[in-house]
């Protein structure tokens, strides 16, 4: 995908949203089905997989190390090579602008005798690999020339040695690439977080076969993988992605008189923070119908215009809606008083600088904003006055958060590329229009 010629778009103060809807599945479960199915004996069958560029790239990913991926009808299929039998890529790989795809699929990698060089585009060529590479160095696996950033090349190893390590910073794809080294090891590999992360690789694995355990002890959860597991091929429903849903529920919120239902949307504990947030200021969000598929809580989401006040989102809440966060920054622009938000030393590491783009953006709509290390104060007066132009850093969650933002505000709101929406979230905009959101197309 390229970004050579930016798109422009507009969002304007719209009527109310109405109407029932379902989002892309959720992008974290889609990586996972992908990349286990490849390393299962025999055949993974995937319903409701995010065909969104990041995931595209996974399925490109696993079918260059040996283990086809395709659609037939509205299932994917995923023919396994079980656990170490990858094959050697003819060529680079290319992640595009997926960090979870590069990450993930390095602890893949990393117990085959395989070398495999990694490319992205510039945005994921930016961004920050060396804490996923020290713990599967320590384990065995090469970095050529120690680089830390793409492209890189790694060479695995089939004699990869379990480890016990502590992660340093809340990080489910850090936990998950260690997790996925250690089902290549000779012995039990052990993950240490003081933080809960999410939990669908732990999941999953369960789903595919692989013997994890998890254990709390003085206030940390040792995840613990059995080593030279065999993996069978499984079926796979994908939920609803919360972070997608996340876009469609905040213009519920902010658009006078709109009521909509989002069906099947994953609400796994450690993906639900954004709703304890938004309850706590005052929004009418009801899960309604909650059940579980494929070993994953699932509900369905209804969200009413409401007002809003402005609260203090705690550090410790971060992992649990560390995407959401240009959104929540946006619902906190329409809510009455400062909402304050901690924790978010992450979002600096994002597809952009996330926490800089969301405060510029903020402030170039007529919204006060601050950020103090890894604060964002948002002081909200009930209205916002828009007219801004923001610049999106390639990023997809500025871009929809500010269009979103515009659906509300006094005046149009423009982001400056909407190409990199692709990523996560394809049919955002005919969703949106569907429900009656209103965009125009903006002048470059």
């Amino acid at each position: 995908m390229t970004h050579a010629d930016p798109a422009p778009l507009s969002a304007v103060a719209s009527g109310p949203l109405q109407g029932r809807l379902r989002v892309p599945g959720d992008k974290s479960i889609s990586h996972r089905a992908l990349m286990l199915g490849a390393l299962a004996t025999g055949r993974t069958r995937i319903r409701g997989l995010l065909e969104a560029a990041d995931v595209i790239d996974t399925a490109r990913a696993v079918t260059a190390l040996g283990a086809p991926a395709s659609k037939s009808g509205d299932t994917w299929e995923v023919l396994g090579r079980g656990t170490g039998g990858l094959a050697q890529p003819d060529g680079p790989i290319d992640f595009g602008n997926s960090g979870t795809g590069a990450r993930l699929m390095m602890g893949i990698v990393a117990p085959h005798d395989i070398s495999v060089s990694m490319i992205g585009d510039a945005s994921l060529s930016k961004r920050p690999m060396g804490r996923i590479l020290g713990p599967l160095k320590a384990m065995g696996l090469e970095v050529e020339g120690d680089r830390e950033q793409l492209p890189l090349t790694i060479r695995g190893s089939s004699r990869l040695a379990p480890i016990a390590y502590t992660l340093p910073v809340p990080s489910a794809q850090l936990k998950s690439a260690i997790l996925f080294a250690g089902l290549g090891t000779a012995g039990e590999t052990t993950v240490i977080e003081r933080e809960a992360t999410r939990d669908h690789t732990e999941r999953m694995l369960r789903h595919f076969g692989a013997e994890v355990t998890s254990a709390t002890e003085d206030g940390a959860t040792r995840i613990t993988i059995k080593g030279e597991a065999e993996l069978e091929g499984r079926e796979v429903t994908v939920p609803g992605d919360p972070s997608s849903a996340a876009f469609l529920v905040a213009a519920a919120l902010l658009v006078p008189g709109s009521d909509i239902t989002i069906e099947g949307v994953l609400v796994n504990p450690t993906r639900t923070g954004l709703y304890t947030t938004l309850q706590e200021m005052g929004a009418d969000v009801t899960l309604i119908n909650q059940r579980e598929e494929g070993g994953e809580p699932v509900a369905d989401i209804r969200a009413r215009y409401s007002e809003l006040k402005g609260v203090r989102v705690p550090a410790e809440r971060a992992p649990s809606m560390i995407d959401e966060y240009p959104a929540l920054a946006v619902i906190a622009a329409f809510a009455h008083g400062p909402t304050r938000m901690d924790g978010l030393a992450e979002l600096k590491v994002k597809e952009s600088d996330r926490l800089a783009a969301t405060a510029a953006g903020l402030t170039a709509n007529g919204v006060k904003a601050e950020v103090d290390g890894d604060t964002l104060i948002v002081h909200g007066t009930g209205r916002v006055p828009g007219g801004g132009r923001v610049a999106t850093h390639l990023d997809h969650r500025i871009a929809m958060s500010f269009l979103v933002m515009g659906l509300a505000s006094a005046a149009p709101v423009t982001v400056d590329d909407t190409a990199m929406i692709a990523t996560s979230f394809p049919e955002f905009r005919p969703l949106m229009e569907g429900i009656g959101a209103r965009f125009g197309e903006s002048a470059a």
